[in-house]
């Protein structure tokens, strides 16, 4: 069964006067957040935030999952899994890299077991998959 997802959002001025809000998520999860070019452009400026980083949440949390499911198949089920995502971005150019980091905690699994069942989440979960134009996504995967 399909699920959709949505999210609202108000924009006001142009790119670089301009700010907006995310309003809201249709989970109620969170929102508003406010957005601005800054956020997005800058060093991390305190209380916004931006698709950048909302799309490291998103691909963090998704690896995170794909990989839980991979290990578990394949019998040896994670205590614990730390996900990190770090997404570059280049103005006037776009999303340039993306950075992925686990650490797991896995009994009965060897360090390249789990490395390979990392490389294949990264390669196979839905986000993985969506951000599949971006240059660069690196994995450091490594039992904790």
């Amino acid at each position: 069964m399909a699920t959709e997802r949505t999210a609202e959002v108000t924009w006001k001025g142009s790119l670089m006067e301009g700010s907006g809000s995310i309003d809201r998520v249709g989970s109620e999860a969170f929102g508003p957040l406010d957005i601005t070019w800054a956020s997005r452009a800058e060093p991390e400026s305190s209380g916004r935030t931006s698709p950048e980083e909302l799309i490291a949440a998103a691909h963090a949390s998704c690896f995170s999952m794909s990989l839980s499911h991979g290990l578990a198949q394949a019998g040896a089920p994670p205590s614990q899994l730390q996900t990190s995502a770090t997404v570059t971005f280049v103005p006037g150019t776009g999303i340039t890299k993306i950075a992925l980091r686990v650490r797991g905690d896995v009994p009965g699994l060897d360090d390249a077991g789990f490395c390979e069942a990392a490389e294949t989440a990264k390669e196979n979960c839905p986000v993985s998959k969506a951000l599949a134009s971006v240059p660069e996504i690196t994995l450091d995967a490594s039992l904790a």
